[in-house]
């Protein structure tokens, strides 16, 4: 839920905001949790807006977190909105796997180059976080694992645009609320996700109705 959440608060910033703005630091440190696990998208300051109009890719002095860090935009000084892209797709790998990015004692000591070979190997039990035991959908993971290695393709051409990633992970979210209430409908009058946003400061995430349950999810987007 909650790398959902700041997905769709960058999609807010990259697609609804007047100008449009890129992140430059998204990472795990910069997403809080308040008492209700509501996400937040914190630390604005390396953030840069774009005309309305103006080229889709803006010249600048890099900025960024190692490891997180867009090698297109690092190579060319060039911005766009791709660089969060890649930044975000680090995130999930963290969390599936509980690794940290950069790991001197791995032989690909950065998460993306040394999942790409272990996904090669098709073997989810080696990548998913031995605490969560069994207790995941290996589809769904599967599944989360390909849209962050799409987000970190080199070419920022090759990677996907918030509103597909939120796409993606609105399947995700589905399937596994339905998994974990053991619960396998095909009636879409019984299930379905409705995304909501408030183009404010607080977009208000999900309305997700499950059988004769409803959960609701906001997160923020927080200038600090």
């Amino acid at each position: 839920l909650t790398k959902f959440c700041v997905k769709i608060g960058l999609e807010y910033l990259h697609v609804a905001c007047e100008p449009p703005m890129v992140h430059r630091d998204v990472k795990s440190t910069n997403i809080l949790l308040d008492d209700r696990f509501d996400a937040k998208l914190a630390d604005f300051g390396l953030s840069r807006s774009f005309s309305v109009g103006a080229e889709t890719q803006v010249a600048t002095v890099v900025a960024g977190t190692s490891g997180y860090l867009d090698p297109a935009y690092y190579q060319r000084n060039r911005l766009n909105e791709k660089s969060d892209v890649y930044s975000f797709g680090i995130i999930p790998m963290e969390i599936i796997t509980n690794r940290s990015v950069i790991e001197r004692t791995r032989e690909k000591t950065h998460i993306a180059e040394w999942l790409k070979v272990l996904i090669s190997s098709g073997d989810i039990e080696k990548i998913v976080d031995p605490n969560l035991g069994r207790d995941y959908d290996s589809n769904i993971a599967w599944k989360i694992l390909e849209l962050a290695i799409s987000c970190v393709s080199h070419s920022s051409s090759d990677r996907p645009n918030m509103s597909k990633v939120v796409n993606v992970l609105k399947e995700c979210l589905v399937s596994e609320n339905l998994r974990t209430r053991g619960e396998i409908q095909d009636d879409d009058s019984k299930n379905f996700l409705q995304l909501t946003v408030d183009f404010g400061t607080q977009v208000t995430l999900l309305h997700a109705r499950l059988g004769h349950e409803s959960h609701q999810l906001s997160c923020y987007v927080v200038f600090l």
